[in-house]
């Protein structure tokens, strides 16, 4: 059983929950299983009267518009998506594209099941705060309709004494407008095939013709050459194509406007390799060596069979680039990068096994190729597995790392070690009993009997826990980080 040690530590859970809302929708193509109704659904809407057409039109204006900001421009995409099925011999005004694109449109409420796993970071403008405040952007897992999960973004502020104020949740939701990632190093994607089994003389021929410095047009150019001569069995080259497709599809951009709030903004699924969602990020705002700051985020794309660890990269929160982290260490969940380089690398956690917590170094922010085990479990909370709750969290004793254990029953728990500040693969102490456990209160949900979190941090001599509750919403707590320490036992 779970045992909290609140005698010892003095955990503060405040009083605020933080909920999905089912109101805040955005839309999503909406095309039928078999294709070949797509022309007869575009017959029916060409085969309506002016007045028919003009009169629906109306009618999903006045149910619709008020629900986002710019439906025009949204009814405009899947109208691209379908424009090969519209009769070629005949005219298609802009009533009917219009009224095509709202056919093939439908909304999607991101919030509705979940919102839930959490990170927490301050934020890039730290203007006109008053003192001792902390401007702060928070990210949360939301899923809705069949359990696809996105990331989505809240904004507030800490005062002096933690107290928290979250901003105004804007009533729209938007979707970003898709880049994929315009150039591509030859070197590094032929090595990520390599490493997916994918590479052979197919792909080797096609990057063969291709620059080192290569665009996403230029690689589909080359393969419809190949497509169109083909040299190699038919089979075996779709399958390769398949993959090279697959893996410049991981890589894209998204930008979203900059004068609308950041609670507007979500990222959800784009690529094939997360069409099933976009799970459990872990923010993290990263120095250099010459102080300038990039939010990283790892999460786990999951295409309803595999996982794919994947790397978010923004200075602005308003631009991100998503990439694919590459070597054979990048497997599994839950990896946490620290907030800048030790000994002149880059350290991340991690969990290769399912088990172990673990720790990996790299030169290259993109290319993990080894990890080690820096702790196992050990205590009865925590005999089936541990990881991490986020990235680590520096103070002049050494870095704090906010563990999950899993016990009897699949008992999330949230636990703490430290780490040595200069060798982060050595563990010098830990509590042996959690930090949070779930109480009465939190403990039902889509998956009961979980707290967990995906990243902290301190303000005011307090650690700020953003945590969620059984799958389904979240709360944050707060320690004061030197009771904390102190109630840590030295590891020999």
């Amino acid at each position: 059983m779970c045992l909290e040690k609140q005698r010892k530590l003095n955990v503060k859970r405040k009083a605020i929950r933080i909920v999905g809302d089912t109101s805040r929708v955005i839309t999503r193509l909406h095309l039928p299983d078999e294709k070949n109704r797509i022309p007869k659904i575009i017959h029916r809407i060409l085969n309506l009267s002016t007045v028919e057409a003009e009169k629906l039109m109306a009618r999903i204006m006045a149910d619709f518009a008020g629900r986002h900001e710019d439906i025009g421009h949204i009814f405009e995409r899947p109208l691209q998506v379908v424009k090969d099925y519209l009769p070629q011999d005949t005219v298609v005004g802009d009533l009917q594209k219009t009224l095509i694109g709202a056919y093939f449109t439908k909304e999607y409420a991101i919030e509705s099941a979940a919102l839930f796993n959490p990170s927490i970071v301050a934020h890039p403008d730290q203007r006109y705060l008053k003192k001792g405040g902390l401007r702060f952007i928070m990210s949360l897992r939301a899923t809705g309709e069949g359990h696809i999960s996105s990331i989505v973004f809240r904004s507030g502020v800490l005062d002096m004494h933690n107290q928290i104020l979250f901003d105004p949740i804007s009533e729209f939701v938007e979707t970003p407008d898709l880049r994929l990632d315009p150039v591509y190093k030859r070197n590094p994607f032929r090595r990520k095939l390599k490493e997916m089994g994918s590479a052979n003389e197919i792909s080797d021929y096609i990057l063969d013709r291709l620059s080192e410095d290569f665009t996403y047009n230029a690689l589909l150019e080359q393969m419809d050459m190949l497509r169109a001569s083909p040299l190699y069995d038919d089979e075996r080259q779709n399958l390769t194509f398949e993959a090279m497709g697959w893996l410049a599809d991981s890589n894209y951009e998204v930008s979203f406007h900059a004068d609308h709030r950041i609670s507007e903004r979500v990222i959800f699924p784009v690529s094939k390799n997360e069409s099933r969602g976009i799970e459990d990020a872990r923010f993290v705002a990263f120095f250099d060596d010459r102080g300038n700051v990039t939010y990283y985020a790892t999460y786990t794309a999951y295409n309803g069979a595999k996982i794919l660890p994947q790397l978010i990269e923004t200075k602005d929160f308003i631009t991100f680039n998503v990439l694919t982290l590459n070597g054979k260490a990048v497997k599994n969940k839950g990896m946490a990068l620290f907030p800048r380089k030790i000994d002149g690398r880059y350290v991340m956690l991690s969990r290769q096994d399912g088990e172990n917590n673990q720790i990996m170094f790299s030169d290259n922010i993109h290319f993990w190729q080894n990890s080690q085990i820096i702790q196992t479990p050990e205590q009865p909370w925590e005999f089936i597995q541990i990881g991490n709750c986020g990235s680590p969290l520096e103070t002049d004793q050494g870095w704090i790392v906010l563990t999950h254990g899993v016990g009897p029953m699949r008992r999330y728990c949230i636990g703490a070690v430290l780490l040595d500040l200069e060798n982060p693969a050595r563990v010098v102490a830990r509590l042996d009993e959690p930090l949070l456990t779930p109480h009465a209160g939190e403990r039902e949900g889509y998956v009961p009997n979980v707290v967990y979190s995906c990243g902290a941090l301190i303000h005011n001599g307090e650690l700020v826990i953003p945590y969620a509750m059984s799958d389904i919403n979240s709360g944050i707590a707060t320690v004061d980080v030197a009771e904390l320490l102190n109630s840590m036992r030295k590891v020999d």
